[in-house]
């Protein structure tokens, strides 16, 4: 396999590894040179269904072979029509009508257009750690890294950052942590951004990018309730927490909430591109007609595979594997922490899990990157996430089995041996 091309792909983006693949199946990634890899990237959260499922790969066969692209605009498909029935059972009560998109920052994008138009007010609410996409707008709502708006500056306004509830690098619990992110929430609506000026929130229900960080339930339930009283939108991005991630269909089911719009990708169609907003038919009906589209949003291939992929998770309860897989990894790497105290600590929900090194105020990005390293190394794919990049996310495929989780761990294990040596 000729690899001369890599010289004249585009610098700009950053790189994990060099590994070259020639093929994926399950959990694993093979290299051009035969190695075999534990993919728990999953292309940073996409294939909760493991590489190339042969019902998905059976779906986008037959689907190709009708019709691979009829613009929304134009024709209706049915594997939109398919793909919105399969949804509407298992999307949180009262969410019923369904845009469809390309990706993450597209999805974001249009919440952001639909609650300016739902509410007729113009300014936006973020969490401090969000990473929301890499456009001019989601850059803006991205406080994760500086890196990711760089020399991007000056960037849109009316886009304004609360504290997350972060208690780990509060250094608070999960009370105080909640107290102080509610009130500096209410001091900068009256301090920054007013109510009746204010479209919407838009939170991750469990922090991504910013550190794989689970708020407390009275924190998402509070916020919910002031959302309630001033007007203002409540948008769950769900692009990387949703579709069994956590162990449920939406990470917002862990908080007893239902926000008014949601948005979702990545896990959605197991690698095809397609993400969505959802929301009330009721908010819906407030955006305006023509203002929003897109010429690929909801391309009949990736839709076919979205069908697919629901019913993989549904018939091989795959949901239910993510809550049992993630109790035994999260139980795993916690007996690993006492062994290892440059462990801070161990969070998470279902198979989205992070492993913070360092303590409050003193982070350790080092040995988070040489323990990726050594893993990698030994033969299992990992990445890194936070502000100051020293927490490592396990986000493997929902298919995952126990015996693969063992290994996984006794793999990690040896490359913390390797790092502390």
């Amino acid at each position: 396999m000729s690899t001369d091309a890599i010289n004249n792909l585009s610098p700009v983006w950053s790189r994990i590894t060099n590994i070259l693949v020639d093929h994926a199946e399950g959990a694993f990634l093979y290299a051009a040179d035969g190695r075999r890899y534990f993919d728990f990237t999953c292309g940073i959260g996409v294939t909760n269904t493991g590489h190339c499922h042969p019902q998905v790969v059976a779906a986008i066969r037959e689907q190709a072979g009708k019709l691979i692209h009829g613009q929304a605009n134009i024709v209706y498909h049915q594997p939109m029509l398919d793909l919105t029935a399969a949804l509407l059972p298992v999307l949180p009560k009262g969410i019923d009508s369904l845009f469809f998109s390309n990706s993450g920052a597209e999805a974001v994008e249009g919440a952001v257009k639909l609650c300016k138009h739902a509410t007729g007010r113009s300014n936006i609410i973020v969490l401090n750690g969000s990473f929301h996409g890499r456009t001019h707008l989601t850059m803006a709502m991205t406080t994760s890294k500086t890196g990711y708006r760089t020399r991007y500056q000056p960037l849109v306004p009316g886009v304004f950052v609360a504290p997350y509830p972060y208690a780990f690098y509060y250094g608070m619990d999960d009370e105080q942590v909640t107290d102080m992110a509610l009130r500096e929430l209410r001091k900068l609506l009256k301090s920054q951004t007013a109510p009746d000026e204010t479209a919407c929130i838009v939170i991750e229900p469990v922090l991504g990018e910013g550190g794989y960080v689970v708020p407390p339930t009275r924190y998402m339930q509070e916020l919910r309730a002031l959302c309630d009283e001033t007007g203002i939108l409540l948008v769950a991005d769900e692009i990387q927490s949703g579709f069994g991630r956590t162990g449920r269909y939406f990470a917002v089911e862990h908080f007893g909430i239902v926000p008014d719009v949601m948005t979702v990708a990545k896990g959605i169609a197991s690698g095809m591109p397609l993400s969505g907003v959802f929301t009330r038919n009721d908010l819906a009906a407030k955006w305006q007609v023509g203002t929003h589209g897109g010429t690929y949003g909801g391309n009949a291939i990736a839709c076919a595979a979205g069908v697919a992929t629901i019913r993989v998770l549904q018939e091989e309860k795959l949901i239910e594997n993510a809550a049992a897989r993630g109790a035994q990894l999260i139980a795993g790497l916690r007996r690993l922490q006492k062994d290892f105290p440059i462990i801070g600590e161990v969070r998470g929900l279902g198979l989205m899990i992070g492993v913070e090194f360092g303590r409050p105020g003193h982070p350790d990005p080092t040995t988070t990157k040489a323990t990726i390293k050594a893993a990698q190394e030994a033969g299992l794919l990992l990445l890194t996430c936070g502000t100051f990049d020293n927490v490592i996310r396990w986000i493997p495929p929902l298919i995952v089995t126990e015996a693969q989780i063992d290994e996984a761990l006794t793999i990690f294990a040896s490359a913390l041996d390797k790092v502390a040596s």
